[in-house]
């Protein structure tokens, strides 16, 4: 991910070169070339979604100088690139912040083992029930009808029956290393808090939205304490899509790999227009519709 990019852009040499020097290791080289194993590996995955994701805020920019934005926010480890691009929080730290933070949750994973499963078309007060009864969390609100819950694999063996016993449409298990945003994250949680007391974070230039409440932070100490209680709490995406849409924001551009908040939004509020980059095709798109 993000290799054309790199090969067209200076910016993104520069800012990949810089990732390497940052974390002492060929970040570039797994993001361009994996392997896949590697690469999903969640203490690889983290700063390479991270910083794949402000590459193409760098190359947006390269190609808009005089881009404006108002409001920003991500999707789980995507708050730390929100943070970013809002200058609250450093490129540098934001790397090491997710390297450490991807390490803890393998950690927490390795401990007891976990997953998740995205649960399609289900009433949301039925599927908490399933979730009290099977002893499991809901991990993700990502958009009307798609709620992903994370706990035990045993127990989430159980959830997954019970949606599907009591009305879901599809319950789909997802290949992933851990519960992650559940309860089974706490190790990670208690290793992550006392290095994040020692970042510097500053107050946001732009309106920046969190995963844990649906809204901004009011204080740097305030975001501080919401990126440690993300780690076990859900995402709740859909509501902060649905807040920045009732301030009137009307477009939206998703920044890195791949297009799934672009076709959450769709669910969320069809209304909208929703640009996206990813690569040099998305990009060149992006920019067209920006331009006009």
């Amino acid at each position: 991910m993000g290799r054309d990019l790199w090969e067209r852009f200076e910016c993104c040499r520069s800012r990949y070169s810089r990732a390497n020097a940052v974390l002492g290791r060929d970040i570039q080289s797994i993001c361009f070339s994996g392997p896949e194993t590697l690469l999903t590996q969640t203490d690889n995955a983290q700063p390479a979604i991270y910083l794949t994701s402000i590459v193409c805020l760098d190359v947006l920019r390269a190609q808009l100088p005089r881009l404006d934005f108002a409001a920003a926010a991500g999707l789980s480890l995507g708050e730390f690139a929100a943070l970013t691009a809002a200058e609250a929080l450093s490129f540098e730290d934001g790397l090491r912040l997710l390297q450490q933070r991807g390490r803890f949750m393998q950690e927490a994973s390795d401990a007891i083992r976990g997953s998740m499963a995205s649960v399609i078309g289900m009433d949301d007060a039925a599927l908490a029930e399933v979730c009290r009864e099977a002893d499991v969390d809901i991990a993700n609100l990502n958009c009307p009808g798609q709620t992903v819950i994370s706990g035990a694999e045993e127990k989430l063996a159980r959830a997954i029956e019970l949606a599907r016993l009591r009305g879901a449409k599809r319950v789909i298990p997802l290949q992933v290393a851990g519960a992650y945003h559940s309860r089974l994250m706490g190790l990670a949680q208690e290793k992550l808090a006392p290095i994040l007391e020692q970042v510097t974070l500053r107050q946001p230039t732009v309106t920046v939205v969190h995963n844990v409440t649906a809204r901004p932070a009011t204080t740097v100490e305030e975001i501080r304490q919401l990126l440690v209680r993300q780690v076990t709490s859900p995402v709740r995406w859909a509501d902060s899509m649905r807040w920045l849409i009732e301030q009137r924001y009307t477009r939206f551009i998703e920044l890195g790999p791949g297009n799934v908040l672009s076709g959450l939004m769709k669910r969320i509020n069809k209304d909208v227009e929703v640009l996206n980059v990813a690569d040099c095709a998305s990009l060149e798109a992006t920019v067209a519709r920006l331009r006009v």
